[in-house]
């Protein structure tokens, strides 16, 4: 028997695009995204960022002040957002059938970083952090009871695949009727600590990235929370299909063949019941790396033969790490759901290289063609992969 569909129904953004969905929007169509651009890191030095500049100003109630750190205040800036729908899905299914599941790589490591400097300047500033908003797990815990929901509550940790696994998870929350309702997505904020480590890897750039260009020379580490509204019940998107890999190839390097990551996407066309061209466009992970970008564009060649079109969204919000798969399936519901959208244009230098085949790039102003799908791809540390579909209702 044919496991039922799940659709999502309200989504809840902030990221250097801006502090909600609204403005993320607004951005994303204007090519504007004020959080992107130079910020200092402690003994760091400069780094060119994806930050949010919107105001943090919705903090965790009284009984959950402990939690209080920029990464949870990013959560909560996106949850309520969808809290009207939320507060209509207890009535309608109560507390107890609603879950949550998120995704994250740095939970509240800034926090720590800050405990830790001013520890060493006065042990008194030890008193502001709690552990607990540095542990990972306690992301879906911590946004359950903000919102006061019983249901299964648990956080995902794979890297840059955590929030699009957190999708992915949520449905299967759903088809099993475990759940009736569930709250999904990511959370990420920037620390110093990720932007050294990326830095080692010699993995980040000084300037806007530039995603599939011969110029490429790495990432800008980015911010971001993204949450969705999930159920059985006819919303104005479905998630058509998704497909996960896991190739293990190297703790950091893509299997250059991209073998994983085309496995993750054949798997989400077949589980959307799709062929290639019904495809409208692709998101893609276009992290501006050489290896990543090498490995997606082949691998986007195999499965789409006859082309389709596709960007890098990127340069708009910085590689916002455990948040940009739902991040970029954010983008993929604002397109469905906003008749007239245009697609995402691609920012890059417009030099391509030679050395990998040629996509299609969006660089004008164009639309999703009529009943088309919307694919998404995340890859991450690992050679975790996953695919998401989108379709309208």
């Amino acid at each position: 028997m044919k496991s039922p569909l799940v659709y999502l129904h309200a989504l809840g953004m902030i990221n250097a695009l801006g502090g909600d969905t609204d403005a993320v929007a607004r951005g994303l169509v204007a090519d504007c995204a004020p959080g992107m651009g130079v910020a200092a890191f402690g003994e760091t030095g400069a780094a060119f960022v994806g930050r949010v500049t919107a105001p943090l100003d919705v903090a965790p109630p009284p009984h959950l002040r402990r939690y209080d750190c920029r990464n949870n205040r990013l959560l909560l800036a996106a949850l309520v957002q969808i809290g009207p729908a939320v507060a209509a899905a207890c009535e309608r299914y109560g507390a107890g059938r609603i879950g949550v599941v998120l995704g994250t790589s740095t939970s509240g490591i800034a926090a720590a970083e800050a405990a830790l400097a001013g520890n060493a300047r006065d042990e008194r500033c030890k008193a502001a952090f709690d552990y607990v908003q540095l542990e990972i797990g306690t992301a879906a815990p911590f946004a359950a009871a903000a919102l006061g929901l019983q249901g299964p509550a648990f956080t995902i940790s794979t890297a840059c695949t955590s929030s699009a696994k957190a999708i992915v998870a949520a449905r299967r929350l759903l088809q099993l009727n475990l759940c009736d309702a569930v709250v999904a997505g990511g959370v990420d904020s920037l620390c110093e600590t990720t932007v050294r480590g990326f830095s080692a890897l010699e993995s980040t750039s000084s300037s806007r990235m530039n995603p599939m260009s011969a110029n490429r020379s790495g990432i800008n580490v980015g911010e971001a929370a993204a949450v969705f509204l999930m159920s059985r019940e006819e919303g104005p998107a479905v998630l058509a299909g998704a497909g996960e890999s896991s190739d293990a190839h190297h703790i950091s390097a893509p299997d250059p063949s991209g073998a994983g990551g085309e496995r993750a996407l054949r798997a989400a066309l077949d589980d959307a019941g799709a062929v290639p061209e019904a495809i409208g466009y692709v998101n893609l992970h276009a992290t501006a790396t050489r290896k990543n970008d090498e490995m997606e564009a082949r691998l986007m060649a195999r499965v789409f033969p006859n082309g389709v079109p596709v960007s890098g969204t990127k340069p708009l919000t910085g590689h916002t790490l455990g948040a940009a798969g739902a991040t970029e399936l954010g983008f993929a519901w604002l397109l469905l759901t906003n008749e007239g959208t245009v697609l995402p244009r691609h920012l890059w230098d417009g030099v391509p290289d030679p050395s990998l085949p040629a996509l299609d790039l969006v660089e004008d102003a164009r639309r999703l063609q009529p009943g088309r799908l919307v694919m998404s791809n995340s890859f991450a540390f690992g050679g975790s992969n996953v695919s998401l579909v989108l379709g309208q209702s």
